[in-house]
């Protein structure tokens, strides 16, 4: 078992301009409502295979939670650690077919251990299987997010997970960390709460430094944020805490408070929410995005980049505006009208995403220009804006 020394604060939460939200664990879960739970295979995986134990706990304390009236969202790993045990090989494989086939054997193994458990305490659950081409297209997310707010409104416990025996990475989702931002920023989610094998964010490998310190709180994920999770060697540092950070920057952008906590310790949910557990949370410093935006931000495959001056940084980071052609310096990608693209400023620090009103190929063309001149150029003005801030979401902290 880990030793947790003293705990240290990372980067005091600003108040200058912006409302702060609570930097307790404890007060911002007891306010929360709709709550997403995303348990990490390090937690549902033992030797053997999948670690029943530790999901009929966790399962336990879920349906406790149900019952205070809150509304919980699982998004479960453990589909390959089942599929394993099942099959009966040694190790998960390398080839993509067969790992695709395993969890497809496990998914079902892993269901039906959620079943069996959450039924002791008289509640149901239900199954999604998600892939990125799922939640990319606009209807396709609206319906997702309908399927879930039935199964909410019945009383029933969505189990989502990576429909990983069809997933490639053309249109995968990445890892079940991004999935479970994306479903709190689909779900206007109070908090994601993520459980891993680690009682949160260090300032080094607490397995190997004594002298790791917990950081209780993080306001804002910059460099030394990502190196310190970089740091981390092991399955952890393979982007496991990496893409923990980052989809604590994608919630955390859209107003969302993100926890990272130890889902092997007793009654660890239960204990979050009495302020008797350790954990890392990440504090937005923001209001809660509209849903239109949270679908913006959800944006993992944009489709091209866009470089911006200073001027346009400013504009769109402090006074709310959209960005005009004379503000772009650089265009990566080939795009058409409405594709999600990402815009950095002139270091390549990415400030945000957006549906873009022009191709790559005018873009190009018009960048630097005033919007009195795209029609000399391009035969037409059919917008004044190459992304409108209704179409665009802030996910960086980029400085001007």
């Amino acid at each position: 078992m880990q030793t947790v020394r003293k705990c240290q604060s990372f980067n005091p939460p600003r108040t200058k301009g912006r409302r702060v939200r609570n930097t307790s664990i404890a007060a911002c879960l007891n306010q929360s409502q709709r709550i997403v739970v995303k348990i990490g295979s390090g937690v549902l995986t033992e030797e053997q295979g999948l670690n029943t134990g530790v999901l009929k706990s966790l399962s336990r304390q879920v349906c406790r939670l149900i019952d205070l009236d809150r509304e919980i969202i699982l998004i479960s790993s453990g589909a390959m650690a089942a599929g394993i045990k099942k099959i009966g090989i040694a190790q998960r494989p390398d080839e993509i077919p067969k790992r695709q086939a395993i969890a497809a054997v496990g998914q079902a193994g892993l269901m039906h251990e959620y079943e069996t458990a959450f039924r002791r305490y008289g509640k149901k659950v239900g199954q999604m299987l998600l892939t990125g081409d799922g939640l990319w297209q606009r209807h396709r997310y609206l319906n997702a997010r309908n399927t879930l707010y039935t199964l909410l409104s019945w009383g029933v416990v969505p189990i989502i997970n990576e429909n990983d025996s069809v997933s490639v990475d053309e249109i995968g989702l990445g890892d079940n960390d991004n999935l479970s931002a994306v479903i709190a920023l689909l779900m206007g989610a109070d908090v994601l709460i993520n459980l891993t094998d680690i009682d949160g964010l260090f300032t080094g490998d607490p397995r190997r430094d004594e002298r790791a310190e917990l950081i209780p709180t993080v306001s804002r994920i910059d460099s030394d944020v990502e190196r310190l999770a970089s740091d981390i060697p092991g399955p952890l540092g393979k982007g496991g805490m990496v893409s923990k950070i980052h989809a604590a920057g994608k919630v955390m952008s859209a107003g969302i408070p993100m926890v990272i906590a130890n889902g092997k310790r007793r009654d660890i949910l239960l204990k979050l929410f009495a302020e008797k557990a350790v954990g890392t949370l990440f504090v937005p410093s923001k209001e809660k995005l509209s849903n239109r935006k949270c679908w913006i931000a959800s944006q993992s495959k944009t489709m091209g980049r866009i470089k911006i001056d200073r001027g346009a940084t400013d504009a769109l980071l402090n006074r709310g505006k959209s960005l005009l052609p004379i503000g772009v310096l650089k265009v990566e990608g080939a795009f058409d009208p409405g594709a999600p693209v990402e815009f950095v400023d002139q270091n390549n620090r990415v400030i945000g995403i957006g549906l873009v009103n022009y191709s790559a190929a005018d873009i190009n063309r018009i960048k630097g220009l005033k919007s009195g001149q795209i029609k000399e150029v391009i035969g037409a003005k059919p917008y004044d804006e190459v992304i409108h801030r209704n179409n665009l979401a802030i996910t960086g902290e980029s400085r001007v």
